[in-house]
């Protein structure tokens, strides 16, 4: 039996409506991660949530030479998980974004509270497939997915808790169709373990 993870992308204020980088309904994914956050906790299985870490000093913001503007900052409110983000005592956090010159669009690029990489906290548990929500779809979740991928796992993007940026109108779209094309299955939460 295939050994599955739940890898939850950026659920933070800063990415859901009134942050400083807000994703339009971004909030909306709580709801469906929930639910199979306690899916995965009763079943034993990994529940894995990446955070942006960033120093208040980094590259990736416009205020030092980036494309976006300050967001989810170590230690403040906006870098928080959604209050309504369900993480039991049992999830991992991997933060990312900590260098003051690094974007780490990808949970691949994070650490667990040991300095564990995500890739080998997925081998320590014997993992195979990842089973991704989160925000936001053209960024940081294309990105842990891809890596995915690229790192021998089986992907499933969760369609229904994703949220894109959309910069250019059909970001989120394109994104899911570029996860697609390199392998990943693109399912709903109720139909993710479908085979």
């Amino acid at each position: 039996m295939v050994k599955d993870a739940l890898i939850i992308v950026d659920v933070q204020n800063d990415f859901c409506p009134g942050g400083a980088l807000a994703v339009t309904d971004g909030d909306q994914v709580v709801a469906v991660l929930n639910r199979l956050i306690a899916e995965f906790e009763r079943s034993g299985l990994p529940v894995i949530a990446t955070r942006d870490w960033h120093p208040q000093r980094t590259t990736h913001f416009n205020t030092h030479g980036g494309t976006w503007p300050p967001h989810c900052v170590q230690d403040t409110k906006g870098a928080e998980f959604h209050a309504d983000l369900a993480l039991g005592t049992g999830a991992v956090i991997v933060s990312k974004g900590m260098a003051e010159n690094a974007d780490s669009y990808s949970g691949f690029d994070g650490v667990d509270a040991r300095g564990v990489g995500l890739a080998d906290l997925l081998r320590e548990r014997a993992v195979e497939r990842l089973v991704v929500g989160g925000l936001a779809t053209d960024y940081c979740v294309k990105q842990t997915a891809l890596d995915g991928l690229q790192k021998g796992f089986t992907v499933v993007v969760l369609e229904d808790a994703v949220r894109g940026v959309n910069l250019n109108l059909d970001d989120a779209r394109q994104a899911l169709d570029e996860m697609k094309r390199a392998g990943a299955a693109i399912r709903g939460s109720k139909n993710w373990a479908d085979d």
